[in-house]
Order: structure tokens, then sequence, then C-alpha cells
């Protein structure tokens, strides 16, 4: 949007002056309406939503502080509101956060949970926790809530982490106590057999389907165009496409979205921008910004700018706020399309109105530079995230990491490698390749120093072992050089001091055994 005039600014500063001595004078006026105004907007729930949305990726614990405070400012918690909020925080894969805000319920208020509620919260602790603990709040169900819906639920868990055997017992035991004949069991046995490759079964539970005579629904037919289009098979989708209008499903935009992505693939950009049209048809109020987003992603794989760019204009015409998400998005699909000064203008306007920096973004205008090989460029947008207080994430380190090791400055790629080791346990990590990349340039470069800082990183990031120590004594004995307390550190780091490590040592001038 374009500044206002001079005269236009002064009007605006004008009305602004006036509405501000209004809303004083309103204030010593009707003291009892502004109390009674403020206690509405307590008991909004819309208002903790925002808050807890505003956590972004903030550690265990702060959902909590965030209910509490509520609760102690007067706001109210009613379950219903707050299973909504869960499940909002779940569209945002917000799986931790959703799992603390069941938990605060039934530990703190001592709310009791619904069937539906019970299969959410395990659906989370498998998320969260991982299986075993998703299995044991399974087993400590009472009987009347181990049901169609929470079975459905560990069924889903089952598949979710490719499970085969573990995910047809339970399917099986569904179908003993008669609670099989449902779409969702059904559609969460076909994608775990998509994701293993195993069309055929795919196609078998499809026609288990029609023998039960149960409704396949929009979810159904998208894991059957999926698992169509991994065999190549672009006739046998639109036969699909064919029968479930015969059978009067109907299809929602995802379905579309799936379908628009299969044509982008193919390289068929006329019939998927046909399917997007679709799409953006059947998008109702409720669906949120999520088919937007959509829309941009596929619109930039087609490789349809303008389209990309409208499709930007209803979003922020559309919702009251333009969420990281979105403008995340609108990155990524500017990314495809090699547009870096578009880029630069979005990130700017992000930048200007964020409430909490999302290093997603940061990191997405790094890949695009670093792609383009202005290291000294994507360098400076981190610094300007620092400055903001961000802090860097895996994602970060990867990136400058693999440019850095591209190029073969491995100083500065070393460099990254200790940013790495900052992080929260276990988020960053080496591949072998990468490792013995580094131990080769040391060794061939004579520099013990690096070689010595990079066995520091693989310390602390849990992956030092006899090979590494192999190549740093390799490393000081071309360099000349010598370090007496090598055997001891070798010892303090469990490793067994074996004959090609003993033989580097006594060259080294270690004589001890």
């Amino acid at each position: 949007m374009a500044p206002p005039t001079p005269f236009a600014g002064a009007r605006l500063l004008l009305r602004r002056l006036l509405s501000t001595a209004a809303e004083a004078v309103a204030e010593a006026a009707a003291p009892s309406t502004d109390a009674a105004a403020k206690a509405a907007k307590r008991k909004d729930p819309r208002l903790l939503y925002r808050r807890l949305s505003a956590l972004g990726n903030a550690a265990e614990g702060s959902v909590t502080r965030v209910l509490n405070k509520w609760v102690r400012e007067g706001g109210a918690v009613r379950a219903d509101d707050l299973v909504n909020h869960v499940k909002e925080l779940r569209k945002y894969r917000r799986h931790a956060h959703a799992l603390e805000l069941m938990d605060w319920m039934v530990n703190v208020k001592g709310m009791n949970m619904s069937f539906t509620s019970h299969a959410i919260r395990l659906d989370l602790i498998y998320k969260v926790r991982g299986i075993e603990s998703a299995e044991n709040y399974f087993l400590g169900l009472p009987d009347p809530a181990k049901n169609h819906r929470t079975y459905g639920a560990l069924l889903s868990c089952y598949c979710s982490g490719k499970m085969e055997e573990k995910a047809t017992d339970v399917y099986r035991k569904m179908i003993e106590l008669g609670i099989s004949s449902h779409r969702l069991p059904i559609n969460n046995l076909m994608s775990l057999y998509m994701k293993l490759g195993q069309h055929m079964k795919v196609d078998s539970l499809f026609e288990e389907m029609k023998v039960k005579n149960v409704k396949p629904d929009s979810l159904t037919c998208c894991i059957l165009m999926t698992s169509y289009a991994a065999l190549n098979k672009l006739d046998a989708i639109e036969e699909l496409l064919n029968e479930m209008k015969e059978k009067d499903v109907a299809l929602g935009w995802s379905a579309y979205s799936t379908l628009a992505s299969i044509y982008v693939n193919a390289g068929l950009v006329q019939k998927a921008e046909s399917a997007l049209k679709k799409l953006e048809e059947l998008v109702r109020d409720d669906d949120g910004r999520q088919p937007f987003d959509f829309l941009m992603s596929l619109y930039a794989s087609a490789g349809n700018l303008s389209e990309v760019n409208r499709v930007w204009g209803v979003i922020k015409a559309k919702f009251y706020k333009v969420t990281n998400t979105s403008y995340l998005g609108m990155l990524q699909a500017l990314y495809k399309l090699n547009d870096t000064d578009r880029m630069k203008q979005i990130f700017e306007e992000w930048e200007s109105s964020c409430e909490n920096y999302d290093v997603r973004l940061t990191n997405m205008m790094i890949r695009a530079h670093l792609k383009s090989g202005v290291s000294e460029e994507a360098e400076s947008f981190w610094e300007k995230a620092k400055e903001k207080g961000a802090d860097f994430d895996s994602k970060t380190c990867e990136l400058f990491l693999d440019h850095y090791m591209g190029k073969g400055d491995m100083i500065a790629a070393l460099n990254w490698v200790e940013n790495m080791t900052k992080l929260p346990k276990k988020a960053g990590k080496l591949d072998q390749d990468k490792i013995h990349k580094f131990h080769k340039y040391f060794e061939e470069h004579k520099d013990a120093e690096g070689a010595e800082r990079f066995c520091n990183c693989l310390r602390t990031l849990g992956c030092i072992d006899g090979k590494a120590y192999e190549s740093l004594l390799r490393t000081y004995l071309a360099a000349g050089k010598t370090n007496r307390s090598l055997r001891q550190q070798i010892k303090d780091d469990k490793i067994e001091i074996c004959y090609d490590i003993g033989k580097l040592l006594k060259r080294m001038g270690d004589k001890k055994r």
C-alpha cells in the first residue's frame, strides 16, 4: 500500500486524535460499561487461543503457564472451547502444545474426556511420546472407552508408524468386535499399504469397502489416486473420478489438491490448473487458510506466478491476519519460481508486522540466497535474525553446512558444525559421508587444530568413534605435532585403543600401553 499523501496523513492523524479524546471521555463517563467490556473480553475463548498460537515453538511448560495466567485473570475455561483449541493446534502440527493442553484439562481442572477426546489424546501421545506410551494409554482406558474411535486412533498410530503386523492385528480385533465397518480404519490401512508400496492391497481394501457397502469418501479417493499415480496409471485415476461421481461421493478441496499435484508431476499443466480452479470453488469459510496455502504452492509448481500473486491477494483480503505459515508458503512458492526480489518484498512485509519471529522464514531467505551463490547476503539475514532475538535451528545449520561444504570452504562449514552442537539434544546430526569429508580435508591440509575442533563437535553430538581418533592422529602426524593427552581422551570417550590407534600413538611418541 502506498504511503498517504501529506493531507491524507494529517486527516488520519486528526481522526486518531479525535478518536483518542472521545475514548477518554467515554471511559470517564461510563466506567461500569468499560469494566463489563473487559470482563466480556476475558471470557472470549478466541483470546486464549491467540495467546496459545503466539507461543510458536516454545518449550514444554509454556502452555501450562499461559492457561494458569488466563485463569488467574478470570478467563473462562470451558471443555468445549479447550477441545476446539486442541483441534486448531493439531491442524498446525503443534502436537506437543495440544497434548500439554489436554493434560492440563485432565490433571489440573479434572475434566472428563469424551470418547472422541480420548482418541485425540491417544493420537497426540503417539506423536509426542511414541508408540509405547500410546499403547499404555489405550490399555489404561475403561472398557466403555475402547470403542471404534479409540481402536481407530490406535490403528492410525500403527499405520503412521508403518507397523503392518500390529495394524492388521488391531483391524482383525475391530472386525471381531463388529466395529470395523467404517471408512476411517479402512482408509488408514489403505494409506499404510500405499506407503509400503503394496498397491495391490490398496485395491483389495477398496473392493472390501464395496463388499461391506461402506461408502468411500474424499480421503479414500486421495489415497487411491496417489496409489495409481505411483504405478503411473493416470487412466485409472480418470475412471476412479467417474466412479466417485456415480456413487455421489462429495469430493473436498483436498482431493483436487491431490489431483493437481499428480498432474503437475506428470507435466500436464493445463489439467493441473483445471483441478486447481475446482479446488478453489470447493473451499468453504470454515476450511481456513490451508487450501489457499496449497493453491499457492501448486500454482508455483505449475510455473504460474500471476496465479500465485492472485491467491496471495485473496489470503490478505479474506483473513484478518496473515499467519507466519502463510507467509512461509508464499516464500516457498516464490522460491520455486526463482523470484528472489519478490521474496525480499514479502519477507520485509512479514518482518515489519510479525508478532513472533519465525526462523523458518529466515531459513527460506537464506536458502534462496545460498542457491544464488551470495553467501554474504545469506549470512546477513542470519545476523539480522540474531539481532531480533531469533535462534538458529537444525535447518539453518544444514543449509550453511551443505553450502560451504559444496564450495570446499571446510573452515566455514566447521563453524556451522560447532553451531549445530548448541542445538537441543539430538536436533543436530551429521551423516557418515560428511564426517569422512571433514576427516579427509584436515588430513590433507595438515590442520591439527581444525581436526581437534571437529572431534570436539563429534563428541558433543554423540558420534565420536575410533575412526575419528585414527584420523585425528594421522592429522597430528602429518602436521608434525604431538598431543600427549590424546591417549587419556580416547579412554575418557570409552573407545578401545585397538592395534591401529596404538600404532599411531606410538608413532606420535606416546609409548604407553
